[in-house]
């Protein structure tokens, strides 16, 4: 069977025989309505093992939140769905298709990925970074059509970033330029949105109009949204599912509310947790111990 992160070289396809059998016996063991698939995933770079044996299923229309300490191997689990790393054991499915049968202009029209906050800047406008978005619809001596400005126009109107079409992204704040990432990702149209800490340096105010944003993509839209974060509240307020890592393993995978024990965090971070009531009811707000 083939490996769902092993390389791939664009051109050359698998034999015919070989790749029906992966993609029969794959979608047969993928469960219905599920949009990621992920069975036995394992990763290791050198000697160290990264991931150990990640077994994980995302319906379609789920917001999942990955969470877990730092080194955990969130991050490497996004990596590993994307095809970035490549070389791993085990399976991943999209769409109940296995990731080996994705040419990567494919996968892009199934899968975007917004990356962490705070990276190298280029002075790109904003239209035309939300442009590039549109680059698995694109062949290389295809125009840019209709089609692909009536899409970039819905990302910037839906991600508020209209009034910054112009602007270049190094005279923009790092929250600003967040919302020209996930604008560019909306351009994009596909079905799963992955995010790594998209709440990561960015003051409450863009905070809390990201978050925003994220849930209406998933609620109003039904885009699939994995997202990787540290903040553990919001992950409690956003998601329908947690999945929690702990030095590459699971050790969570359940409901958001599910986490809301003290046995169960400390399992995941190895600290207690404070539980305090939220002012607008709801789930409590946890507080690590020690940061009373």
């Amino acid at each position: 069977m083939g490996n769902s992160c092993s390389p791939q070289t664009p051109g050359i396809a698998l034999t015919g025989l070989t790749l029906l059998c992966d993609v029969l016996a794959m979608t047969r063991n993928a469960r219905p309505g599920s949009a990621i698939d992920i069975e036995g995933l394992s990763f290791r770079i050198g000697r160290q093992e990264i991931l150990k044996g990640i077994d994980l299923t995302v319906a379609a229309g789920e917001y999942v939140s990955v969470i877990g300490p730092n080194g955990a191997g969130k991050t490497t689990l996004l990596k590993c769905v994307l095809r970035i790393l490549r070389g791993g054991e085990g399976r991943i499915r999209v769409f109940g298709r296995p990731l080996t049968a994705y040419h990567q202009h494919e996968l892009a029209r199934e899968v975007a990925y917004v990356p962490q906050a705070g990276g190298t800047v280029f002075p790109f406008t904003v239209h035309d970074l939300v442009l590039m978005g549109r680059y698995p619809h694109l062949s290389p001596f295809s125009l840019v059509g209709p089609e692909d400005h009536a899409a970039v126009h819905r990302a910037l109107q839906l991600t508020g970033m209209e009034s910054f079409e112009h602007r270049t992204l190094d005279t923009l704040s790092g929250g600003e330029r967040q919302k020209a990432m996930i604008a560019a990702a909306l351009a994009q149209q596909a079905r799963i949105l992955l995010l790594d800490e998209p709440l990561t340096f960015l003051d409450p105010h863009h905070q809390a109009e990201v978050f925003a944003i994220l849930r209406r993509i998933n609620t109003e839209s039904r885009v699939t949204v994995l997202s990787v974060t540290h903040d553990v509240n919001t992950a409690v307020r956003s998601s329908t599912m947690i999945y929690a890592l702990r030095e590459g393993a699971a050790v969570y995978s359940g409901p958001a509310d599910g986490i809301l024990k003290n046995d169960v965090l400390e399992r995941i971070y190895g600290t207690r947790f404070h539980f305090l009531d939220h002012p607008f009811g709801g789930n409590p707000v946890l507080i690590p111990e020690g940061m009373e």
